[in-house]
């Protein structure tokens, strides 16, 4: 009986271990595998040009003359509008089809000046960086005593040490995702309790006193109070005193301000395809970037690899089925904005997008891409992977996309993006340290070849990535 009972256990165990071994299989077929690996002929004529031939360094320097020329093009701005038409110039001059803005509205926050001063225990300037949205200072600006602290739920604990002074926010970084509520929801948590302004730890892990600026929001139901971002090193030095006991009293002053609503556009470029040119393969980066640095990291460089892509197979003379659209978003740093008004226009043709890539974490050593969608197309985006072995780029991740191309989940269509080696993103991201210098040329050409494959393969491909 025991023999016969450890038999049937047994057996269990083979049918559940067969079954899982199912279940991690490609949900693909041995004929889709077969068609992936004829590309890999194309995909060695991609790399070589990226990495060696004429396209060698020239999404690099292009960005290069961009950014030095232009500088930061915040929303609203002329600088964006004026970066905006020398785009659309030079789109038409590579070549490319259907060249245009779209028209959408954008927000319109103006910085103005700012400064602040530790005036107790003694006399300091503060760095700062206004946040997004922020209200400004009265004209006499702000003097008030500080206090410091460390979270959301010490600030509860201590909430009647807040009313009429400056709030410090210092809280321990654990990741951007994990900490940057604290850049976004710090003013209206203070001034929940009658805080005058807060003064906000930089979200990043590193800093040679950069201040970083970014988006905050205010609550409906609270006064809104000045923002900004001090140094990593000021936000301990003031958390130090206080533990020291020392009295912190600050002045501030900001000339911040909402101004109305300003018309700006997406850019769109595209190859048309040979002979599916309704169906299209998306790949994006934006344009708009906040208001110090170049916007070169973010989003320079997801821009003009995106715009390599097209580039690339143009001059290799590929014409892939599909069409190939490159868009740059405008107004990615006020919330998507113009990306969200580009999917209100163009839901309808949701069934006919195989996928959206955008690039907007880095364009640094890449290892692979990330991916959300289907497992099927998963799996075959693993496929298409395989073509990029050669330059260690691999991999498919999760977890795919970004803000200018989330919306499009909704409606099922898949959305990409890069993994790259970006470990030292967030030094660097909406500050003034954001220029060409973070940049390397060589990373870039392989980040061109790996968004170049993909979008040439997946527009070239028998059919469209599944829905899901």
């Amino acid at each position: 009986v025991k023999n016969m009972a450890f038999l049937h256990i047994l057996i269990l165990i083979i049918i559940v271990i067969s079954q899982c071994n199912v279940i991690g299989q490609p949900q693909i077929s041995q004929k889709f595998v077969d068609e992936i690996k004829d590309y890999q002929d194309i995909a060695n004529k991609i790399i070589e040009y990226s990495l060696n031939g004429t396209g060698q360094n020239q999404s690099y320097n292009r960005l290069a003359t961009f950014v030095d020329k232009y500088g930061a093009r915040v929303a609203g701005s002329e600088e964006l509008e004026d970066a905006i038409d020398y785009m659309l110039d030079r789109l038409r001059v590579d070549g490319l089809d259907n060249v245009h803005g779209e028209e959408v509205n954008v927000t319109h926050w103006v910085r103005g000046n700012e400064w602040a001063q530790l005036l107790i225990p003694r006399m300091y300037k503060i760095s700062i960086l206004g946040l997004g949205s922020s209200i400004g200072t009265p004209q006499d600006g702000i003097i008030a005593d500080a206090v410091v602290m460390r979270s959301f739920d010490e600030l509860d604990q201590r909430k009647d040490e807040v009313r009429d002074r400056i709030v410090i926010f210092n809280p321990t970084y654990r990741g951007y995702g994990n900490t940057v509520q604290y850049r976004v929801d710090s003013a209206s948590k203070a001034a929940k309790y009658g805080a005058k302004a807060t003064l906000i730890r930089t979200i990043a892990p590193f800093s040679i006193y950069t201040p970083h600026t970014g988006m905050q929001r205010y609550d409906k139901d609270v006064l809104k109070i000045p923002t900004a971002c001090i140094t990593i090193e000021d936000a301990n030095m003031f958390d130090r005193l206080e533990l020291n006991g020392e009295r912190l009293r600050i002045q501030l002053y900001m000339e911040a301000k909402d101004e109305s609503p300003r018309i700006s556009r997406n850019t769109v470029a595209e190859l048309t395809g040979s002979s599916l040119p309704d169906e299209v393969v998306v790949v994006s980066g934006h344009m708009d970037s906040w208001d110090v640095g170049q916007g070169a990291m973010d989003d320079g460089g997801g821009a003009f690899i995106s715009w390599q892509a097209l580039s690339t197979i143009k001059a290799l003379g590929l014409k892939p089925k599909r069409t190939i659209r490159l868009i740059m978003w405008t107004d990615e740093e006020g919330g998507g904005i113009g990306s969200q008004q580009y999917y209100e226009l163009h839901k309808k043709e949701a069934n006919n997008i195989s996928i959206m890539f955008e690039s907007d974490e880095g364009v640094f050593t890449p290892y692979g891409i990330q991916f959300t969608g289907a497992s099927e197309g998963k799996d075959m985006m693993k496929e298409i992977g395989k073509l990029l072995t050669a330059i260690n780029a691999s991999e498919v991740y999760d977890r795919g996309g970004g803000t200018d191309v989330a919306w499009w989940r909704s409606e099922k269509v898949p959305t990409g993006s890069i993994a790259n080696h970006n470990e030292d993103y967030f030094w660097y991201h909406h500050s003034n340290g954001d220029t060409m210098d973070v940049l390397n040329p060589h990373q870039m050409n392989l980040c061109s070849a790996v968004w170049t494959v993909y979008a040439y393969v997946l527009a070239d491909m028998n059919e469209l990535l599944p829905r899901g």
